[in-house]
């Protein structure tokens, strides 16, 4: 059963918001934001409370000769609806993290396998890339090293738009690969692997940095030959040295790479905190879905069968070439769905 008295003050919050907002306050950005997070959590409990109201109103109504037959009718339909917007109100109720709203930092390496391991890499990114063409999000590629068959060494790219870290968030870890490569002439299936990092867009006012903490080289870019070479002296690496966190960017733009490699170090940095607090605040990470640990296996992309699995919720789909075609909401979702039930169970509702 949800507490009255926690409806009440959140629909009170609520009122008082709208009406401060009414009378031209002068942290009008602030309260919007607020009045905007509260929103749909009143119109759920708006939702929930009409309905109770109107069982109660059918049950008075049994009671009325005239009006007992619309009550009985009314009632199954009410009592049937109730469970559904109890259960969305939970939803809605519970914490939100913070930078779910953010536009996300993505790191994609090549793991073992060698030069499979580094065409896998270059396969998860455009699964990345064309999930967030669907979204309606931008993809700005921050960092791209190409290896001479196409692979990739390194991906590190910037994805805006709405509730991007939301619905990313748990993509961090170890990706396996069982397929046979290209490379291979026995037709054997070889196992490759490919880490991917997902980091919330940092701003200054998250973490400041420190400019005694941080060295910055400058350096010819490299590539992989041809036109990946980048003949000036712009490309930029930054080095903070508390952390040992190393960052490097290689536009053409030397003013362009520091911003860059700037707006990188902000968010490992604060990644690192983030993870820090969740780990003083959960006794028990590695029961959490999307914990960050990079080094956790959560996901196999087995080509001959058409299969992927993500071993984290034992969540096994036959429908790999959409998958890397991009659709991943099956997965997503089943993912944050999870994540709600733990987020629900620990909190006793």
């Amino acid at each position: 059963m949800i507490p009255e008295d926690r409806l009440i003050q959140i629909t009170q919050r609520f009122q008082y918001l709208e009406a401060a907002m009414s009378a031209g306050s002068d942290d009008i950005a602030r309260l919007a934001k607020e009045y905007s997070d509260l929103r749909p959590v009143v119109d759920q409990i708006n939702a929930y409370q009409q309905i109770v109201t109107d069982m109660a109103e059918a049950e008075q109504m049994l009671d009325d000769p005239d009006m007992a037959e619309l009550a009985r009718e009314e009632l199954p339909r009410l009592k049937a609806a109730l469970p559904g917007a109890e259960a969305a109100l939970q939803l809605a109720l519970l914490p939100k993290d913070a930078a779910d709203a953010r536009p996300a930092m993505l790191e994609i390496r090549p793991g073992t396998g060698g030069d499979e391991a580094t065409l896998f890499a270059g396969d998860l990114f455009r699964m990345y890339q064309r999930y967030a063409e669907a979204q309606g999000w931008t993809v700005e590629i921050v960092e791209e090293q190409i290896t001479e068959l196409g692979g990739l060494k390194e991906m590190v790219a910037h994805i805006k738009g709405e509730n991007v870290f939301a619905r990313l968030k748990y993509e961090s870890g170890v990706h396996r690969v069982q397929r046979v490569p290209t490379t291979e002439s026995g037709g054997r299936i070889h196992t490759s692997a490919a880490t991917v990092a997902v980091l919330p867009e940092a701003q200054e006012v998250d973490i400041e940095i420190n400019p005694g903490d941080i060295r910055i080289d400058t350096m010819r870019a490299s590539g992989s030959g041809g036109q990946h070479v980048n003949t000036t002296d712009s490309a930029v690496r930054i080095t903070h040295l508390p952390t040992g966190l190393m960052v490097t960017s290689s536009e053409k733009s030397q003013h362009r790479n520091r911003e860059i490699a700037m707006q990188v170090l902000r968010a490992r940095l604060y990644d690192l905190e983030r993870n820090r607090v969740d780990s003083e605040r959960s006794a028990d990470r590695a029961m959490q879905v999307g914990s960050g640990d990079r080094s956790e296996r959560i996901r196999t992309y087995n080509f001959p069968q058409g299969r992927m699995t993500d071993h984290r919720i034992n969540l096994t789909l036959y429908k790999l070439d959409q998958i890397m075609q991009g659709d991943l909401n099956d997965v997503i979702d089943a993912l944050t769905a999870d994540a709600q039930a733990r987020q629900m169970a620990e909190m006793g509702t």
